[in-house]
């Protein structure tokens, strides 16, 4: 099969030819469809995940179809239309027992522990109980949308944050994270803040449902959000990930306020200065939001099926595989407004492939 392949952290990556994956026993293979390229695949390739071995092909936001099964897996066949959390729970530790399999101790992430979805095919563990079943209605490119950001924004929002109709919601970065986070946020009937420096995504956000957006390089942000909210917000949100923007969304909350980090902070900003005397004097609460387990889609996919959520017009550029590359390498520029999505891996329908992978005999 043809993947995007990096030999070396930060290293041009390349599209080459590869062995076939084949499903593990607890495991299927994918034909994957769309895939999304997601900021978190540029701190793969620059190094910043420990989980990353070399060589490595990147791609978490995936929705594909299933073309094989292994022997222990009871509730997916070949045909199935498909798409998957990138975190996948063991199933077997506390945490996956508990029902929280987005904090697995043994968790599977695609594109990090192992090869994934910048590929025609991509091998998955854990099958039985992360895969997630796609309404006939909903397209692979959309679907392949939703596995990061989307539904990363839509747990941080809904269940971490516990937003409330009428409550104030900042989100400070207009990323494919923070407009998710806006547009989840207004269809739940809050009244959101978009924070961000370029005119281009605010516009965007404001198009999404914002009643408030702010330049960070023209006002002071905290300042500027308790004035529009008559006091600070009641859920805060870094979608962004440095230690700036983090330390904004808990100086712009009211009393008793919630923030969630969602943007990663790693490298330098991994572990930023916090005003916790705020936090104690305000009684604040602080969050961190990791993903969404798969027995929590189907309230956001009913949102999508009745048209209260439309992450089809997060969609930006659609890309073949080898376009892939420079998108990957370009993610640091935070450049344009939409999620791009891989959705052309090979020339025909045939692929390159003579068949589908065979199952995994061990």
């Amino acid at each position: 099969m043809k993947a995007v392949v990096y030999e070396h952290f930060g290293m041009r990556p390349e599209l080459r030819t590869v062995p076939d994956p084949v499903p593990t026993a607890d495991g299927v293979v994918l034909r994957v469809e769309a895939s999304g390229v997601c900021r978190s695949d540029w701190h793969g390739w620059m190094g910043h995940d420990p989980d990353i071995a070399l060589p490595h092909v990147p791609g978490h936001e995936i929705a594909g179809t299933v073309v094989a099964v292994g022997q222990a897996i009871t509730r997916w066949r070949e045909g199935d239309r498909v798409t998957l959390p990138f975190v996948s729970g063991c199933g077997r530790c506390p945490e996956c027992q508990s029902g929280q399999q987005q904090v697995c101790r043994d968790q599977f992430q695609p594109g990090f522990t192992a090869w994934g979805s910048f590929a025609e095919y991509v091998a998955l563990r854990y099958a039985d109980g992360n895969l997630v079943r796609l309404p006939d209605g909903l397209d692979f490119v959309t679907a392949a949308s939703l596995g990061c950001r989307f539904a990363t924004s839509f747990r941080a929002v809904a269940q971490q944050g516990r937003v409330r109709g009428g409550e104030w919601v900042a989100v400070h970065g207009c990323g494919g994270v923070g407009l998710s986070a806006v547009m989840i946020a207004h269809a739940l009937g809050a009244r959101v803040v978009a924070v961000d420096i370029g005119a281009d995504k605010l516009a965007r956000a404001a198009d999404l449902g914002a009643e408030v957006t702010l330049n960070s390089r023209e006002v002071d942000v905290v300042t500027a959000i308790r004035e529009a909210t008559g006091g600070g917000a009641h859920l805060s949100l870094d979608a962004l990930g440095h230690a700036q923007t983090c330390a904004d969304s808990i100086l712009c909350l009211r009393t008793q306020g919630r923030h969630v980090q969602v943007g990663l902070l790693v490298a330098d900003q991994g572990r930023p200065p916090l005003p916790m005397d705020a936090v104690i004097a305000k009684e604040l609460e602080i969050y961190g939001s990791h993903g969404m387990a798969a027995h929590a889609y189907p309230e956001m996919l009913g949102m999508i099926e009745s048209g209260l959520l439309r992450p089809d017009r997060l969609i930006g550029a659609r890309l073949t595989l080898e376009q892939s590359v420079e998108a990957l390498m370009g993610m640091d520029s935070f450049a344009g407004t939409g999620v791009q999505v891989i959705d052309r891996f090979r020339q025909s329908s045939g692929g390159t492939r003579a068949g589908a992978p065979h199952t995994d005999s061990d």
